[in-house]
């Protein structure tokens, strides 16, 4: 290829102050004159750096010294590039920037991956995550979502007897066991109607991710056998052996609670502790959540009574009697037992499925 000139300016290092040039290139050498400082050099291609290419900006040499060479001839320097073999990997690049087809393409590739990763990608993580998030951090969750609960009108006091309270933690601690896992379980046997204005939680039933499990007076009240309740508490253990509650508020509170728990902060673990209650009161659980804890459920069923006709039927009645678990405005209230997204009917169907299958 023959030598190429190029007119531009020329930056000594030392100063702002620029200074017309002209630079001369070959596949071997590059020749840079400076008339107003007297200076005429030349160095081998190899000790001469070019930057890449921007659209719109004066491409740019910078030679031995720390003198910076900078001219608008783009299609010299590019044919030099090439003959020299500079900057091949970013030429792509250019291509693209130089097109706006290629660069609309672009973008939406790059907005798709967004989208693939926030529908698949954190869900994922989020899982992940609850899975290695240690058991004195659930404690935590739990706590300070039960003050939440407790300082609004969502629960009271329950009003049971005293026996019939003991009858149904006694029940509560055959399901725990079973559940295993570790898990400091607790019951908590609460009014889900404090105020009697229907504000609170209603017949519920629902599962903090460190074992504790909220059930309400308004629930036990709507069940017509213990083993209608006993299959409600085995479903919401389901919950925390499977991390489900937990997946679920990394998943709404998204990147910066992964964070968290993959470095460790603990001063951004106590404040990221404060956004637990609010994600676990509008949360819900996945399709897939949902199925596995109706399977979980539907094997201590099969163990301890050879049916999951209980579940089923309370889970049809709350169809029945609260409208699937929606308030006046149709919008699911808070901890619904049916807010998810398989629906009811789907849900006793798989029920009937597990019995099924558990046939001899």
């Amino acid at each position: 290829m023959a030598e190429r000139s190029t007119s531009g300016v020329y930056f000594d290092g030392r100063s702002s102050r620029d200074h017309p040039a002209t630079l001369m290139l070959d596949a071997d050498s590059v020749t840079l004159s400076v008339p107003e400082l007297g200076i005429t050099q030349v160095w081998g291609a190899a000790e001469v750096s070019v930057d890449p290419a921007i659209p719109g900006v004066r491409r740019a040499l910078i030679v031995p010294g720390g003198g910076r060479y900078e001219t608008p001839d783009d299609a010299a320097i590019s044919a030099w590039e090439r003959q020299v073999g500079r900057n091949r990997a970013l030429g792509g690049v250019r291509w693209l920037e130089g097109r706006w087809g290629a660069a609309l393409a672009s973008l939406v590739v790059a907005v798709a991956a967004v989208a693939a990763f926030v529908a698949f990608g954190i869900p994922a993580l989020s899982r992940q995550a609850a899975a290695v998030t240690p058991r004195s951090v659930l404690t935590t969750f739990d706590r300070e979502t039960l003050k939440v609960l407790s300082s609004g009108d969502y629960v009271g006091p329950s009003r049971l007897g005293a026996a019939r309270q003991a009858q149904l933690q006694r029940a509560f601690r055959d399901v725990a066991a079973w559940a295993g896992g570790g898990y400091a379980y607790t019951l908590l046997l609460r009014d889900g109607e404090p105020d009697g204005a229907g504000s609170g939680l209603g017949p519920n039933a629902f599962a903090l991710p460190g074992g504790t499990v909220v059930m309400t007076d308004q629930l036990v009240a709507l069940a017509r056998s213990d083993r209608e309740l006993i299959g409600v508490l085995a479903h919401e253990t389901g919950h925390v052996t499977n991390r489900h509650g937990l997946a679920g508020v990394y998943q709404a509170l998204g990147l910066a609670a992964l964070t968290t728990v993959v470095t460790g902060d603990l001063v951004s673990a106590s404040t990221f502790a404060a956004a637990v209650p609010a994600a676990l009161l509008r949360g819900g659980y996945s399709r897939a959540a949902e199925t596995q804890a109706d399977e979980d459920s539907g094997r201590f069923m099969m163990e301890r009574y050879r049916t999951t006709r209980p579940l089923q039927d309370i889970l049809a009645r709350l169809e029945r009697e609260v409208g699937g678990g929606e308030d006046g405005d149709g919008e699911p209230s808070v901890f619904d037992l049916l807010r998810s997204h398989p629906g009811t009917a789907q849900r006793i169907e798989h029920l009937k499925a597990i019995e099924r299958d558990a046939q001899p």
